[in-house]
């Protein structure tokens, strides 16, 4: 099988040259090229014809916004950006994410030490995921994929119980929405919620995304938004026209209180490489929700949240995910489909209209 070939765009010499190290070192990725600015940049591509780009965001004579855009324009390939953690680099790595970038790893720090291991993992695997992405798709912003190494099961943070049982007095008929994404989901979580009415019902997510970046993202969807978006805390009450995005680094969960729905967050381990995972937030909801819950996959790669979601299938629960043809990469919504958790595929521009029928 033919390698993934990448080419790195960055102004520093020590970083093109930690990037290029650890890429090389996986046997299944080539970096044939680097440059130091986009005008550099733009030739190598045209030469290389690479598969997947890194890009800087702050760089000399043209900015790595300006050239993604012109890129995306004219001759579009999957990039993953080059990014500060800072909330500024946040916002701009945002921008980058909606101009069509697949996704983003921090900017690797001189004195990683002890986390080389774990950054060097993450760069991997996000070029890996670039390089599969539609790019018919990378019109718009993909999202983030926050792997750790050790892969567990939601056991190791909610034990699996039957769903709750509900004294007849205090049964309840509010529906509740729980939506699990990862690679391309900010932009899909960003439409569904643009086109959603504020009485929808509540709304809980679990995005794979870093704790640097849940807010910026909670933020920014709920100024586009007629829904109350927040990051979610811990204990907090869910609400009708409410939409509550699990913290980056913390599992969100739904707990029930009589008739009432709270989120509670947990600081356990990371379950299917993720955390938050959307395994441990289908679960919880199976059990305190059931019947009244509604659950939707979308885009993203792996398997988190499927299993999940058979949990709510077999507690009552109505299940749907993003059609192929509208995800960046069909890895969740498929595992779903392929275990039975779910009844419907629907294309994204449609979701928001079937949540609100279901309702």
């Amino acid at each position: 099988m033919a390698k993934i070939t990448v080419l790195i765009i960055d102004d520093s010499a020590l970083v093109r040259k930690l990037l290029s190290e650890i890429l090389n070192s996986d046997p299944d990725i080539e970096v044939i090229g680097t440059a130091i600015d986009p005008f550099e940049a733009r030739e190598k591509i045209k030469r290389l014809k690479p598969d997947v780009l890194t890009l800087d965001v702050e760089m000399p004579r043209m900015d790595g916004i300006t050239f993604l855009k012109n890129l995306m324009r004219l001759h579009p390939l999957p990039v993953v950006m080059v990014s500060t953690l800072t909330e500024k680099g946040a916002r701009v790595t945002f921008e980058a994410l909606e101009l069509g970038a697949v996704d983003f790893v921090a900017k690797p720090k001189i004195d990683l030490s002890n986390s080389l291991v774990d950054y060097a993992n993450e760069l991997i695997e996000k070029v890996k995921v670039a390089a599969s992405v539609n790019v018919n798709n990378l019109r718009r912003e993909k999202t983030i994929v926050y792997d750790v190494p050790a892969k567990l099961t939601a056991d190791a943070v909610l034990a699996k119980r039957s769903p709750m049982a509900i004294p007849a007095h205090l049964r309840t008929t509010d529906k509740i929405i729980a939506i699990g994404s990862s690679t391309g989901g900010t932009e899909a979580i960003k439409d569904i919620l643009k086109m959603l009415p504020s009485n929808c019902p509540g709304i809980v997510i679990t995005q794979h995304i870093p704790a640097s970046f849940s807010g910026q993202f909670a933020e920014r969807v709920n100024g586009l938004s007629a829904v109350n978006v927040c990051q979610a805390t811990d204990g907090q009450q869910i609400l009708p026209g409410h939409a509550y995005i699990a913290p980056g680094g913390q599992h969100l969960m739904v707990e029930r209180s009589g008739a009432r729905f709270y989120c509670r967050l947990n600081d356990g381990p990371a379950v299917s490489r993720h955390k938050p995972s959307v395994d441990v937030l289908f679960r919880s909801v199976a059990q305190n929700v059931g019947v009244n819950a509604i659950g939707v996959m979308l885009t993203g790669m792996g398997d988190d949240g499927a299993q999940g979601m058979l949990e709510m299938k077999e507690a009552g629960a109505f299940n749907f995910v993003q059609d192929e043809k509208s995800s960046v990469v069909w890895g969740m919504p498929m595992q779903a489909i392929k275990i039975g958790a779910a009844e419907l595929q629907i294309p994204l521009d449609q979701i928001a209209a079937k949540l609100m029928s279901l309702a």
